[in-house]
């Protein structure tokens, strides 16, 4: 099935393109904007599935079927715990991706891109293969082709899986569940979310750090992972409950039955700040060194020589009561939210930077940028080590925040690595994933 995908990087409106062809496959035409001053009204949606259509036909010699939208989202507040269990705090944004899809009875999948800069594709579809250790455009796209065979609400999570990325449902779940104007507390195990209004005096901020960190390339991700992990285990092991069963940090607290409050307790009690090797470690589990690598730990981090417990799982508890926090702020709404909200994503990076150990100076210098020039509160978000920032801004200083952050940052610090438009944008909640069918 021929797929053609778009990524609107200015106003000039020009997309990428993705063809795949299979059995009973399709052609798909995707578009993606980052420009802030773009609001997507029914009107601005028609128009841009136009233009999709128009480019799919001259790229293919034949028009899409269906079309799907999927948003971009920010994480609020909630680093690094989606895949430890807890509860996260995201909101789906404005800036989106179209995909126009065509059914075909071929076998071959070939991806193609307007912009230059990301070349051409093609593969059997019968025999996809990723190449983990490069951040290659298509390969994205190769993720969810590998992972559609199973039940859609867990399937992308499953899907980053293949990339070689061992991550939690977060991203994808506010894809799917986002509804606009709203931000979402999502739940997992089972999967579930609940509306969280956010202040209307405030504008979320994104910022770009210009440094990029293909964590599915790099060790930090998976190791952190694997750290929380093995940290859940010994403080099971700890606490005499069935450690060999334990495999996140939410489970050690629902076994037990506790407070967030009461597992940083334990946690204290439980595990030293200085690294564990894995020989100390399996002096602590009771096992030997090869069940350690066989049994516990996963081929990415099977050579890591030691592993920080007791800060991951500080950071965990901590930033799994942080969003708690946050979301009890905004239902009762008091009359200093703003700067409530704000006070919580402040330690919110301070935890990510000082005991997940996930920022990088770039991101630091930028958090403090932003906090000099208005914003109530600014953090990391996302996987971290490069990326973007948050920032919660008060809407009548939204102006002059911009034009000072982008003068302190990206114009002193010479960060011209990507377009204006695109390193620093205001944003609302957005809606959802769509499909839309010709008429």
């Amino acid at each position: 099935m021929p797929i053609l995908c778009d990524s609107r990087q200015n106003d000039s409106g020009y997309p990428k393109l993705v063809k795949y062809q299979s059995m009973e496959a399709s052609e798909v035409l995707f578009s993606c904007s980052t420009n802030y001053k773009l609001t997507f009204t029914a009107r601005g949606t028609e128009l841009r599935l136009l233009k999709l259509k128009e480019m799919f036909n001259s790229k293919f010699g034949s028009v899409p079927k269906f079309y799907v939208r999927a948003p971009g989202r920010v994480n609020i507040i909630g680093e690094h715990i989606d895949y430890c269990g807890y509860s996260v705090l995201p909101m789906a944004v404005e800036q989106d991706m179209l995909i126009a899809v065509e059914p075909v009875k071929t076998h071959v999948l070939q991806l193609a891109n307007t912009d230059p800069l990301y070349p051409d594709f093609s593969a059997s579809a019968n025999n996809i293969q990723i190449d983990k250790t490069k951040p290659l455009w298509h390969n994205y796209f190769l993720c969810g082709f590998k992972g559609i065979q199973v039940e859609l609400a867990e399937i992308c999570a499953k899907s980053e899986h293949y990339i070689g990325t061992e991550g939690g449902g977060m991203d994808q779940s506010i894809s799917f569940l986002a509804e606009e104007g709203t931000a979402k507390l999502i739940e997992f195990s089972p999967l579930r979310a609940t509306d969280v209004k956010l202040p209307s005096g405030a504008v979320f901020v994104i910022a770009n750090s210009c440094v990029e960190m293909n964590k599915a390339a790099t060790s930090h991700f998976n190791i952190r992972v694997m750290e929380c992990r093995l940290a859940a285990k010994l403080l099971a092991k700890h606490k005499c409950l069935p450690w060999e069963e334990v495999l996140r940090l939410e489970e050690v607290q629902a076994k037990l039955g506790v407070s967030l409050e009461e597992m940083l307790l334990i946690t204290e009690d439980a595990l030293h700040s200085e690294p564990y090797s894995p020989e100390e470690i399996c002096r602590c589990l009771g096992i030997s060194l090869q069940e350690l690598k066989t049994q516990i730990l996963s081929p990415h981090t099977q050579d890591v020589l030691t592993f920080k417990l007791y800060q991951r799982a500080k950071h965990v508890y901590s930033e799994a009561a942080r969003v708690l926090q946050f979301k009890k702020i905004c239902e009762e709404a008091p009359d200093n939210t703003v700067q409530l909200l704000g006070e919580l994503m402040n330690q919110s990076h301070v935890s990510c930077r000082d005991m997940y150990e996930c920022s990088c100076p770039e991101l630091d210098q930028l958090v403090d940028i932003c906090r000099k020039f208005g914003a109530q509160g600014s953090r990391l978000t996302g996987a971290g080590w490069g990326g973007c920032t948050v920032s919660i801004v008060p809407a009548d200083k939204l102006s002059s925040f911009l034009a000072n952050v982008h003068e302190a940052y990206y114009q002193r610090s010479n960060q011209s690595l990507v377009p204006e438009k695109q390193s620093l944008f205001a944003t609302k909640p957005g809606g959802g994933a769509l499909v839309f069918l010709e008429a």
